[in-house]
């Protein structure tokens, strides 16, 4: 069955699916969603996902969205898939799908906040927001410290301590790469304090090499075009 995964490389759970894909070497065809021209909202693309919101896939007679699920079934679905990604031993499985749920209300919510209320907001069509903003960074500083501390259980290798990748490293590294577009100054103000973060986020980079760069290309365009404006 041929796969489409309907992408806009600018955002976070967009790559995290992109990049699962390449590193496992599963074909797909990428449609480009233009999110900063509404390409989302489309009758067309509603049809796909409901939502409005990217990523989504179509897989024969499937149609899905919502990352983490999609990186789950992506997963379960081809069997060349390593199982280290989500195990099939059902604690393991359980202890990766925690830190997704995790994910999505803690470091999510605030590093897409914090992005979003500042450096992106004039693309999005927005202007900055520095009260949203602030409560964002609470969250994000909060989740960086949950994340040092608890889910990296005291080391930088992958999360739970396991000694290889799975699809929940792979979701929240592409969302604190999101954080490269910040000045640096506050980029390293967030990020410094967390060693084994940091740490990790080069064991994934070297986990997923060399389609992690390729990845995010856009995402290193864009950072470039606001260091130009700044």
């Amino acid at each position: 069955m041929e796969l489409k995964v309907y992408a806009e490389r600018l955002s976070e759970p967009s790559r995290a699916v992109i990049l699962f894909c390449k590193v496992n070497g599963i074909e797909f065809e990428e449609v480009a969603i233009n999110l900063l021209k509404g390409e989302h909202r489309t009758q067309e693309y509603k049809e796909i996902n409901p939502m409005a919101q990217v990523p989504a896939i179509v897989h024969g007679s499937l149609k899905l969205f919502e990352s983490h699920a999609i990186l789950s079934y992506l997963a379960c679905a081809f069997s060349k898939v390593p199982d280290h990604w989500y195990p099939a031993d059902l604690p393991k499985r359980a202890q990766i799908q925690s830190v997704l749920d995790w994910h999505h209300s803690t470091l999510r919510s605030g590093g897409a906040g914090l992005v979003r209320n500042t450096v992106l907001a004039n693309a999005l069509g927005n202007s900055p927001n520095p009260i949203a903003a602030a409560e964002a960074e609470k969250i994000l500083i909060n989740s960086l410290s949950t994340l040092e501390s608890f889910w990296l259980k005291g080391n930088g290798t992958f999360l739970l301590g396991n000694p290889s990748p799975s699809i929940a490293d792979i979701s929240l590294v592409c969302q604190i790469m999101q954080l490269e577009l910040l000045d640096k100054k506050d980029y390293d103000r967030l990020l410094k304090p967390h060693k084994n973060v940091l740490e990790w986020i080069e064991n994934v980079k070297n986990a997923t090499k060399p389609h992690f760069d390729e990845v995010h290309t856009t995402l290193f365009e864009v950072k470039a075009r606001l260091q130009k404006q700044q």
